[in-house]
């Protein structure tokens, strides 16, 4: 029963703040200006966040909206991710669609280009498109236990066949200050939804407010506090713990809130966006390759647990050194390719346990006796 309430509070409360603006839903954001001129008053009214996802955008992805509401922050989106890029709102309150979807031709027309749509779902379940099955229940009405059976096959049919988002068919997944409203027992699957909708190498950058202490019961159970961004909130955390139980690597924090939004029986409330990339899956296989961590610390651990330490060769296998060179790493390491690489045919697997100093004969090979002219090694300007 609980859950139920939580849930229709949220509704309701966002269905009357489409209607009409609602200051205490929403945290003092700083969006870029120039980005504003071309959306609508009415649709700046009804924004409701706590931070900028869009800012980490670039041209040419496409872009998945967590709870877009009136549309801003697709809005947004749609001008960093450009003509060629494309911006999918999910939203479940049918007022914060109607607006975003009337909206969104006055968008086009001033931008010069059409990029964003808009669709009806739950974030945690983003493969259900519930407009589509509203339309398939006018159709055939549930009126029996009969007719609730069918309705839970074509549920699942629907999910499989005809998704909301497909998997693996976006770049970046941005939310803002949404994901706190869904039910705790429903969160790592959100999570998990998160992830499957993003491409091998796509990222997620979720604003949302977190929590200094967990919340009590007795404040997750108050509708008001639960609707108004309070009560759902994840611990600071926690927050990251879920991206990580999810399977996400590279948890970058892009933003954290130096003062506390609100201060509720003494915990603090405050805005947070995170970064975390997709696509550290796969078969480690070892071709001689090394990492050397640069610094500034003396020693750093992945997400995997392999510990790099400063000015170290350390041995890793294919797939952590190509996703090393990427970010968020890449300004961290060098990469050492060995000196002739390794035949495809004698490619081994890698023991992900080994730890130790990548020995340098093993990326020159045991019987490199090479010697160089020493201004070989210096610029063309001479040594200094």
């Amino acid at each position: 029963m609980e859950r139920v309430i939580q849930e229709e509070a949220v509704k309701k409360r966002y269905a009357a703040a489409a209607q009409a603006q609602e200051a205490a839903l929403c945290c003092p954001v700083e969006y870029d200006q120039s980005m504003l001129e071309v959306i609508p008053q009415e649709v700046l009214e009804k924004d409701y966040g706590c931070g900028d996802p869009s800012d980490y955008l670039s041209s040419g992805e496409t872009v998945l909206d967590l709870g877009s509401g009136a549309g801003k922050i697709c809005f947004i989106a749609a001008q960093r991710v450009g003509s060629n890029g494309r911006v999918i709102g999910v939203d479940m309150t049918d007022e914060m669609l109607e607006v975003a979807n009337r909206n969104a031709p006055i968008v086009a027309e001033r931008l010069g280009y059409s990029n964003v749509e808009f669709r009806k779902g739950r974030l945690q379940d983003l493969a259900l498109d519930l407009n589509r099955l509203d339309r398939e229940l006018q159709h055939r009405p549930v009126r029996d236990v009969n007719g609730f059976l069918e309705t839970e096959s074509l549920v699942q049919r629907l999910r499989e066949e005809e998704p909301l988002v497909a998997a693996s068919s976006v770049d970046v997944v941005v939310s803002n200050c949404v994901l706190n409203l869904v039910e705790n027992h429903l969160k790592q699957g959100l999570f998990h939804e998160i992830y499957r909708v993003l491409r091998r190498g796509g990222r997620a950058v979720i604003s949302d407010i977190v929590s200094d202490e967990a919340v009590p019961p007795e404040m997750q159970s108050d509708p008001e506090l639960w609707s108004g961004c309070i009560s759902g909130a994840f611990t600071e955390e926690g927050f990251l713990k879920a991206f990580e139980d999810a399977g996400f690597h590279g948890l970058t924090i892009r933003d954290f809130s130096e003062e506390p939004w609100q201060t509720v029986n003494g915990i603090q409330f405050r805005s947070i966006t995170v970064e975390a990339f997709k696509g550290k899956e796969g078969p480690c296989y070892e071709k001689n390759q090394a990492l050397i961590y640069k610094g500034p610390y003396k020693a750093v651990l992945d997400d995997d647990g392999h510990r790099f330490e400063r000015g170290r060769r350390h041995a890793v296998c294919e797939k952590t050194f190509k996703l090393f060179q990427q970010a968020p790493y890449s300004n961290d390491f060098e990469w050492v390719e060995p000196l002739n690489p390794v035949p495809e045919g004698d490619v081994r697997p890698f023991d992900c346990t080994r730890t130790e100093r990548r020995d340098p004969r093993e990326t020159k090979g045991e019987s490199y006796s090479e010697t160089t002219d020493a201004s070989s090694c210096c610029n063309e300007g001479g040594c200094t």
